[in-house]
């Protein structure tokens, strides 16, 4: 990976470690990322955007959600402009963790507008998180809650990522439930969608989702469900963290439905693909390696796969940190990366969920992200981590 030629040498931070000790840490130069993509990429890339909390607002954030909406459309703006589409009003945007479906409908909205008046892509999270699982009763408690999201986005020109539901979660009694409640859903919209399958380590609630705890058997049903409806699905987005299952399960979608990994742990490999095929990619971590993903998909589009793994591979070891268990916590360090790079004047999270990451785990954010290049100017993001640092107690 080539580094911008910046004279970085003095630049250092004093960094926690696990054992509680201070390290030097010595700063390297940005990556040579692209501003603005160049060009079609190889492969349809969605990005899961978060969201930025108004920090002025005179609230209470574990009760109340109040969003900077400048700040929160500029962001998708930065990726239409490298080229990746905005996965809208999902779990990255802390959909279920803070942020409620009023608040996602006016987030849908504003996103939908802001992206046809620069050609980007948008699909939008429609899910039933209106109705409270202990709240629902029957499958049609949960199809109604489905229907009126969709309606609603629908409604504003906006295309759909079919999400998974708590509350079917909660209500379903066999695969055949979840049959018929997306037998209903799909039926009835206007336009393909994306489905998406949440797994368990990303929401507990999602436990045994299609019917059962079997990954092997709710995979038969799921692929049932789609390849059944093929023509109102465009594709899929899986989030097992299994290269092994997303590859299974590729190769039995009907032609035509596309595979969108979810899986941050190991997207380098599935987008790349093999001989029978290849992921294309919904991934929350390409809100915070943007620059990043927009060059490496270029250079997968010129056949240069080599360059494409070169600037990808110091990426994973940054997700898989972002990413690490509790799972359903890497809203932070998204968030963290976005308040580094300057995209966010504050790192104060909807729902007070900047506090669920400790210091050592985000100073290896920085230390990781560093590496990969990714902080695009080193010595802005070395005085926003001081002042983190300064704040959780931790001072030269």
């Amino acid at each position: 990976m080539n580094r911008i030629d910046k004279p970085l040498r003095a630049l250092a931070i004093d960094l926690p470690r696990a054992d509680r000790s201070i390290e030097t840490f010595r700063l390297s130069g940005p990556g040579n990322f692209p501003t603005r993509a160049k060009g079609k990429l190889s492969r349809i890339a969605f990005a899961a955007a978060h969201v930025v909390s108004d920090a002025k607002a005179d609230n209470d954030p574990w009760l109340d959600c109040t969003i900077d909406w400048d700040k929160t459309i500029a962001f998708r703006e930065h990726l239409w402009g490298l080229g990746l589409g905005v996965a809208e009003a999902m779990d990255t945007a802390q959909r279920g963790m803070g942020v409620d479906w009023p608040t996602s409908l006016e987030l849908i909205r504003r996103s939908v507008a802001a992206a046809k008046a620069c050609n980007g892509r948008v699909f939008s999270g429609c899910g039933t998180d209106q109705l409270e699982p202990k709240d629902a009763k029957s499958l049609d408690d949960v199809i109604r809650a489905y229907e009126e999201q969709v309606e609603a986005t629908e409604a504003m020109g906006g295309r759909i990522v079919l999400m998974a539901s708590r509350a079917l979660a909660r209500v379903a009694r066999s695969p055949d439930d979840y049959a018929k409640v997306y037998d209903r859903i799909l039926n009835g919209v206007r336009e393909p969608v994306i489905i998406h399958w949440l797994g368990d380590m990303f929401d507990p609630a999602l436990a045994g989702y299609w019917g059962s705890s079997d990954v092997d058997a709710a995979m038969d049903t799921a692929v049932a469900v789609i390849n059944g409806h093929a023509s109102k699905v465009d594709g899929l987005k899986i989030s097992l963290l299994d290269k092994n299952k997303e590859i299974a399960m590729r190769r039995r979608l009907k032609q035509g439905v596309l595979m969108y990994t979810g899986d941050d742990f190991n997207y380098a490999e599935l987008i790349a693909g093999d001989g029978k095929g290849h992921s294309h990619a919904l991934l929350g971590i390409f809100d915070s390696i943007a620059p990043a993903a927009c060059a490496a998909l270029t250079a997968l589009a010129a056949n240069d796969t080599k360059t494409f793994h070169e600037i990808l591979a110091p990426t994973i070891p940054l997700s898989r940190h972002i990413f690490k268990r509790p799972t359903r916590f890497y809203k932070t360090g998204v968030t963290f990366m976005a308040y580094l790079n300057g995209h966010q004047d504050h790192f104060t999270m909807v729902g007070g969920q900047e506090s669920v990451r400790s210091t050592v785990h985000l100073a290896d954010i920085f230390r990781l992200a560093d590496k990969a290049g990714l902080l695009r100017d080193p010595e802005f993001a070395a005085a926003r981590m001081r002042r983190v640092l300064a704040v959780r107690g931790i001072e030269p």
